[in-house]
């Protein structure tokens, strides 16, 4: 299994990346090519003592980056000799399994669509992360930021797409679906919500996928649903409250178990599940977000990834080049050409 890893894009680039590859390797045994200036890469091997790349390991020279401010759509062309661009192109060609990138989401998001390219039937990509839930399980986001925007058939696809991804990474047999809204009755929300209601609705009528209905934001957490569907501006919204809540309560119990010696104690005695809870929430942890819907796995660090955070997001590139999930979603979405051919008549 070989991962591509984007080694000039993130805020601690590119000794965080590096660093994180070798880690990834060591305790993975993961083949990877870190893209991006030979020599920053190879001042930063030498700041940490370290002669010559293991074997496994290679560094594929490219000169430019893609800064955050840059403009997606021009990239292609104006940044055709990046560390990103370059790289996705080396996944396009088959020369790596995975692409692993803490660049800026939207550049990361267009070169996937036009180099890798979408599986067949796919209309978006989404960002999808997953967040751990009070059931004892996750909960898939789909989309959290990648499509502000969004029509009723992107949403049904949402679903699908979700569903199949839910299914092969999750274990769960029969992904419970739900569709974000403002309350759970079929008659709330605003145009889009209620007609993405009812097309969800029909593909459960079909047999296409589990859809149970609106979901509130405060049941997301709670694992009322397996995939929780929206538009990217809603999905981000709701991501960031949830991550910013879990910070608050971190910083809260942190305060309570330190106020005293006898709370200082009582930490002691509840360390390891405290660890527990914190290692749920810890991004660094997860690693990053997998863009679904495009044939090869593409992974989204976050922008200020550190060493742990890119280990293991080359963890999670491996773990969904596994999966490949491509063929099945390709079929699942045959399945709702009916609702397609409504949405375009209407």
């Amino acid at each position: 299994m070989k991962v591509i890893l984007d080694a000039m894009g993130g805020d601690l680039a590119p000794e965080a990346a590096v660093l994180g590859a070798l880690e990834a390797h060591r305790e993975f045994g993961t083949e990877i090519t870190l893209v991006g200036r030979g020599e920053e890469i190879l001042k930063v091997l030498g700041k940490h003592n370290i002669k010559d790349l293991p074997e496994g390991l290679e560094i594929a020279n490219a000169e430019d980056v893609v800064d955050m401010h840059d403009d997606p759509t021009s990239i292609i062309h104006k940044r055709k000799n990046s560390s990103m661009v370059v790289g996705l192109k080396m996944l396009a060609d088959g020369q790596a399994d995975a692409f692993v990138s803490a660049g800026n989401t939207g550049a990361l998001l267009t070169g996937a669509t036009l180099l890798v390219r979408r599986v067949k039937g796919v209309r978006r990509g989404a960002l999808c992360p997953l967040i751990p839930n009070k059931a004892g399980g996750k909960t898939l986001i789909i989309d959290c930021g990648a499509n502000v925007e969004c029509t009723a058939e992107f949403l049904l696809q949402f679903g699908i797409i979700g569903s199949v991804y839910a299914k092969k990474s999750m274990g769960v047999s029969n992904p419970k679906v739900g569709l974000l809204n403002n309350g759970t009755e079929d008659s709330k929300g605003s145009p889009l919500q209620k007609e993405a209601y009812g097309l969800l609705m029909q593909a459960k009528e079909a047999g296409v996928l589990n859809f149970v209905g609106n979901v509130e934001a405060r049941d997301v957490p709670l694992g009322a649903v397996d995939v929780v569907v929206c538009d990217g501006f809603a999905g981000n919204v709701l991501l960031k409250s949830i991550e910013g809540t879990a910070q608050f309560l971190g910083s809260a119990m942190k305060k309570m178990f330190t106020k005293s010696w006898k709370s200082k104690l009582g930490y002691l005695l509840c360390k390891s599940g405290a660890n527990e809870i914190k290692a749920m929430m810890d991004y660094r942890e997860v690693g990053g977000t997998e863009i679904l819907g495009i044939r090869k796995p593409v992974i989204k660090a976050h922008g200020s990834s550190d060493a742990r955070a890119f280990r293991s997001a080359i963890r999670q590139a491996e773990t969904a080049a596994k999966l490949n999930t491509a063929q099945e979603l390709e079929a699942a979405l045959q399945q709702i050409s009916p609702l397609k051919e409504r949405v375009s008549h209407d």
